[in-house]
């Protein structure tokens, strides 16, 4: 697996979800359940979107650096982490440890994909 696949992947979860909540947001709520703060779920969403969509142009372009690589890992520990002490302790719904999977996953695929189909980027200084 090469990084850019990975950051394909990545950006295109990222940017579904993320986009999600204000295409309808009736069916976000009906499967990740309640929100008392509507604003901050569109505050994490617009952040997921647009990471998602550089993400994604990067994979595409095939112009992932490792900078890029170490925003998608460190993004998705981080839901990972939000994910499973908030659903664990019964804050938000459960369907939040599937995302917890779905970004270990990715945080996994980054890994493997080591250095492989990252773009090496010369410096002119």
């Amino acid at each position: 697996m090469k990084a850019y696949t990975v950051a394909k992947l990545q950006g295109l979860y990222w940017f579904v979800t993320g986009v999600w909540p204000y295409l309808h947001l009736k069916s976000f709520l009906i499967v990740t359940g309640p929100k008392a703060d509507i604003w901050l779920l569109y505050t994490v969403s617009v952040l997921i979107t647009i990471v998602g969509g550089v993400l994604l142009v990067a994979g595409i372009r095939k112009q992932v650096t490792p900078e890029l690589k170490w925003l998608g890992i460190a993004g998705a520990a981080g839901l990972t982490g939000i994910d499973m002490y908030y659903a664990l302790n019964d804050v938000i719904w459960d369907v939040y440890l599937l995302d917890a999977i779905g970004e270990v996953i990715l945080i996994l695929l980054w890994l493997w994909a080591g250095r492989k189909g990252l773009a090496i980027v010369q410096s002119h200084s």
